[in-house]
């Protein structure tokens, strides 16, 4: 898409080096030299004229770095493919509240390229310039793209976690005081980004990438829609899983999740609700018993009850509600009962935000058959026996005092300090302040950060197409705000929204991976497919990881809003005893 400024760039540059490719260099001490002049090849020739290369060395090939146990586990036994690994710095400048701020990124180029493009989404509050290996959750890259050929980059999003996390200005999240550190993480440092990659693809190969990926999940699955909607002929393909794309109103969501759990901890002496007790609102054998009642309620919904919602669409309150109140207590709390408090309490909080005269500020959340799992309790009370605290309260509620309202409030740092503050959260009154503006900050929160629209008409012109996986049980993100936002595309393209977008709902899931669901499926691949072979695809192949109920359990992953449902006979293992129905 758009790829003629590349090529243009390309010619120059070759012609001022006396090469077009390093294709052409063995993998030997001079790809070495090739890759470190990279830096002054380019000189004067970026896109934005700051650029600098800080480094670019060549990486022969060999097996990836073992992947961090905390987190996603991609397959890093298949080898690398010799490349050329640059690290490059732009747009660095003083912001408004005193800080250095610049935006990073590091790619890689391999030597055997398949001539494809992938920019690798990132996550959370971002500040850390990523390994750009393409290996990502959520979007079934478990072998990272680097050794299937693919140019590969990653960024920091405009800010550095190791430079720009003032502990006085909530630490990580202290970029939220400037305005240019927070719409170049919302999606300006995208395009930034993309185009230097670009340029230097085509130089470093004599060719324009013949096609433009970008992949993510979560924080990565906003910026997939952003540049969607942003830079529309910027990808030829973008998968956004678990997307946030409305970031600001989630975290608002986390917040009254935190007041609502955080009601059921007795407060100490001081009258403070310590943050360390919130994981024992609901014990381990609690949320199984809610787990439980939600099977118990929808799970033969789908044709065989088999530990998945997967007919996710007819799971209300109406069916669970009553299920939930025969596990009430009749007398204390023993772990073999919910309190009446604690179903209120989760009541409240699958039914989202809302201000005192019932006004919704997000959307629901489903039940699933995930709720309850360790992926939704860290988010929502925290895990007792890790000693995890509740990632509503350190990152959502960060998030919200300092990156999505106007202005931003300094809150302490601690957890303690955040769970306070959102404890004493006023929905009537301060709610709005994400779509307010003062000065500095000319945008308001939602206009930067949300990614929502339906209107996506400059990327479905150019024909790009879009993949949406997301989580039934995600307790971050919920899947119904993607699945209202894919009706309003539907609807403004006279139900022609799938030939551009196709969502897949996955039962069981928590945040882009993870819960009892079979997570293992590769959008990419059937992204790639559709881009490049025109096959837009009906359902996803998934597979149960080890640690699922079901190890190796196969299901199709149906586009909505189609859902699997049990043919009657097979067994409940395989993915070919289901078909992908509608109704």
């Amino acid at each position: 898409m758009n790829e003629w400024r590349y090529s243009g760039i390309a010619a120059a540059i070759a012609a001022l080096s006396g090469c077009t490719s390093l294709t052409d260099v063995a993998p030997t001490a001079a790809v070495g030299d090739r890759c470190a002049a990279f830096a002054s090849t380019l000189q004067g020739h970026w896109p934005d004229a700051s650029t600098r290369v800080t480094s670019a060395v060549f990486v022969p090939e060999g097996p990836a770095p073992a992947p961090d146990p905390r987190g996603f586990q991609y397959d890093s036994t298949v080898p690398l493919k010799a490349h050329c690994d640059v690290q490059a710095i732009m747009a660095e400048r003083q912001g408004v509240d005193g800080q250095s701020y610049a935006i990073k990124f590091h790619l890689r180029l391999p030597m055997e390229w398949n001539g494809r493009f992938l920019f690798q989404g990132g996550g959370g509050t971002n500040g850390d310039i990523g390994n750009a290996l393409g290996a990502l959750a959520g979007v079934g890259l478990v072998t990272p793209a680097l050794a299937q050929g693919y140019a590969v980059v990653s960024q920091d999003s405009g800010h550095d976690n190791a430079v720009n996390s003032d502990p006085a200005m909530g630490g990580a999240v202290a970029f939220g005081f400037d305005p240019q550190a927070r719409r170049n993480y919302a999606y300006a440092s995208l395009g930034a980004v993309t185009d230097a990659a670009k340029a230097a693809i085509a130089t470093f190969y004599g060719s324009a990438p013949r096609y433009s990926y970008f992949a993510g999940c979560s924080k990565g699955g906003q910026e997939g829609l952003a540049v969607a909607h942003r830079y529309p002929d910027a990808f030829d393909g973008i998968v956004a899983a678990a997307p946030g794309m409305s970031l600001p109103r989630a975290a608002l969501a986390q917040a009254w999740d935190v007041q609502t759990f955080g009601r059921l901890v007795p407060p100490g002496p001081d009258g403070v609700r310590p943050f360390g007790q919130l994981a024992n609102a609901f014990s381990t054998s609690e949320l199984g018993i809610v787990r439980q009642a939600i099977l118990k309620a929808c799970d033969a919904k789908d044709g065989v009850a088999d530990g998945l919602v997967a007919h996710y669409g007819q799971c209300g309150n109406e069916d669970v509600l009553p299920v939930l109140r025969s596990f009430a207590c009749t007398g204390q709390r023993n772990g073999q009962c919910l309190s009446n408090l604690q179903i209120d309490a989760l009541v409240r909080s699958m039914a989202g935000p809302r201000k005192s005269d019932g006004l919704p500020l997000y959307v629901r959340f489903p039940w699933d058959g995930g709720v309850g799992e360790p992926g939704w309790a860290v988010w929502k009370v925290g895990l007792a026996k890790e000693g995890v605290p509740a990632l509503s309260i350190v990152v959502g509620g960060s998030a919200l005092s300092a990156i999505f309202q106007t202005p931003p409030k300094l809150v302490a740092a601690d957890p303690q300090g955040m769970m306070q503050w959102q404890m004493g959260y006023d929905f009537d009154r301060d709610a709005d302040a994400i779509y307010r503006v003062a000065a500095p900050f000319p945008t308001s929160g939602w206009d930067m950060m949300s990614a929502r629209s339906p209107d996506i008409d400059g990327f479905r012109a150019a024909g790009g197409k879009l993949i949406v996986p997301h989580g039934a049980a995600d307790p971050v993100f919920s899947l119904e705000d993607t699945l209202q936002w894919y009706r309003e595309v539907d609807a403004r393209y006279a139900g022609k929204g799938a030939d551009t977008v196709r969502v897949f709902p996955v039962p069981g899931m928590n945040h882009c991976e993870g819960g009892p669901s079979t997570d293992r499926y590769d959008a990419f691949a059937a992204m790639v497919d559709w881009v490049e072979r025109g096959r837009a695809p009906e359902q996803l192949n998934a597979v149960a990881a080890a640690a699922s109920p079901w190890p190796g359990r196969t299901r199709p992953i149906c586009r909505y809003p189609a859902y699997a449902r049990y043919k009657g006979q097979g067994d409940v293992e395989k993915k070919e005893s289901f078909e992908c129905v509608r109704g």
